[in-house]
């Protein structure tokens, strides 16, 4: 697993009169590494199933079994990614190693890595997705162009066709809000 911090996930609810309670407070409980051994590190923090979001006094998280790549339909996701640093057992991936990769996510469907992608791990997924760097740095890279995003940088992701590749000498730590999304124009 990553070297990196643990974090807390503190989960509010509300007491039998109303009142605002802390209902959990630990390090999210599904952590899963994709990869093996120097792959990132995925910990789900939490999900909802609709929009609006049901409001209720301490039902929890909604069950969910395994790693899904995006948000449950008319939902929401948030998930931390420890990114470690790139190697090449990353940047020699062919499509197929590529789309294994984004099956053990639960996205098989979202790898879009065509011979002369930019990076092997491109993929496009139906979502909004708001990407907070907490810790190191890493680079966007789309269709036509990249960026490096450094902590503090956030990144709006808009159903774009993109990857991550960590090129520094330590971990990048991103916290993701994903939020189900509908293509328009064509896209």
């Amino acid at each position: 697993m990553s070297s990196v911090l643990p974090f807390r996930r503190i989960v509010t609810g509300h007491d039998a009169s109303g009142h605002a309670v802390i209902t959990q407070d630990a390090p999210p409980t599904r952590v899963v590494e994709i990869g093996g051994p120097g792959g990132p590190t995925f910990y789900e923090v939490w999900n909802t199933r609709q929009t609006p979001a049901v409001i209720d006094r301490q039902s929890g998280e909604p069950a969910e079994n395994g790693l899904v790549l995006g948000p449950p339909e008319r939902g929401t996701r948030i998930r931390v990614i420890d990114f470690p640093p790139e190697d090449d057992r990353i940047r020699n991936l062919t499509g197929a190693e590529a789309a294994e990769k984004f099956g053990e996510m639960g996205g098989a469907d979202a790898a879009r890595s065509d011979a002369g992608a930019p990076h092997p791990l491109m993929h496009r997924t139906q979502t909004i997705d708001y990407g907070i760097v907490v810790e190191g740095e890493l680079t966007l890279i789309l269709d036509e162009g990249e960026t490096n995003v450094r902590t503090g940088d956030i990144v709006i992701q808009r159903g774009t066709n993109h990857a991550w590749a960590n090129r520094s000498a330590a971990n990048c730590r991103i916290a993701f809000v994903l939020i189900d999304g509908q293509y328009t124009d064509g896209l």
